[in-house]
């Protein structure tokens, strides 16, 4: 286990608008806004054609192949994630959502792109005093968050 402490800071209040994708404008936003790290929890709707990773094709295997999925169908949304910067200070995101319609639910992150279906609240509670980043290690090939 690897551990570090942060306090917190603002707190901001978004809505995200139809057809935004999740990441990048939380990722401008932070950017924007001088947010370094945070937290954030998301509500809201997925359109369709939106992609989630839902993991590794092979459990432990090397290299690691992620697997997607495309919604099909506009979905219900909820999700939390963390916000780091990179090795370059850039802010990323780190999101996992569930996304449901009638009675299935797939849950994945974010990161190959989550279209909003009209609206998608976020809380993003900002971390200060943090040295916190992700780096990229290469043993997984993943730029994995160093406390």
């Amino acid at each position: 286990m690897k551990f570090s402490q942060a306090k917190q800071g603002r707190t901001f209040i978004i809505r995200l608008e139809d057809g935004d994708i999740i990441h990048r404008e939380i990722e401008k936003f932070a950017q924007t806004h001088s947010v370094r790290a945070g937290f954030l929890v998301v509500l809201g709707g997925a359109d369709t054609d939106s992609t989630l990773v839902v993991g590794p094709k092979a459990g432990r295997s090397k290299p690691i192949v992620p697997m997607k999925h495309l919604l099909d169908n506009v979905h219900e949304v909820t999700g939390t994630g963390t916000l780091f910067p990179n090795e370059k200070g850039e802010p990323v995101l780190h999101m996992h959502v569930a996304c449901g319609r009638k009675k299935a639910t797939v849950t994945g992150c974010v990161r190959e792109g989550v279209r909003v279906w009209h609206v998608l609240e976020v809380i993003l509670v900002e971390l200060l005093d943090t040295s916190a980043v992700r780096a990229f290690e290469p043993d997984s090939g993943f730029e994995l968050l160093r406390p």
